[in-house]
């Protein structure tokens, strides 16, 4: 799993149809800090309802997302599967 940041929305006019009623969003990964890894980002499929700029969880596996999407054969790497309202790291 990953964090990441919600940066935009990705629009497909085609697409495959387990994408139909599902929306891609970028996100920039981001490091142990919650500091954005630059060039690091990743289109992930939205299953919370998550928007730009919130933190999230991304399940990066792609077994494991598309059993997520209940789909054993869908073209799909990345899910967002939790909105994260803080990170706590103990030294």
């Amino acid at each position: 799993m990953k964090i990441g940041r919600v940066s935009g929305t990705v629009v497909s006019t085609i697409n495959a149809p387990v994408f139909e009623a599902r929306r891609l969003l970028l996100c920039d990964l981001l490091d142990e800090s919650g500091k954005k890894q630059e060039g690091r980002s990743v289109i992930a499929v939205d299953a919370v309802d998550a928007g730009a700029g919130e933190t999230v969880l991304i399940l990066d596996e792609g077994n494991s997302a598309r059993q997520v999407v209940d789909q054993e054969d869908a073209p799909i790497r990345a899910v967002i599967v939790g909105i994260i309202d803080e990170i706590e790291i103990k030294s």
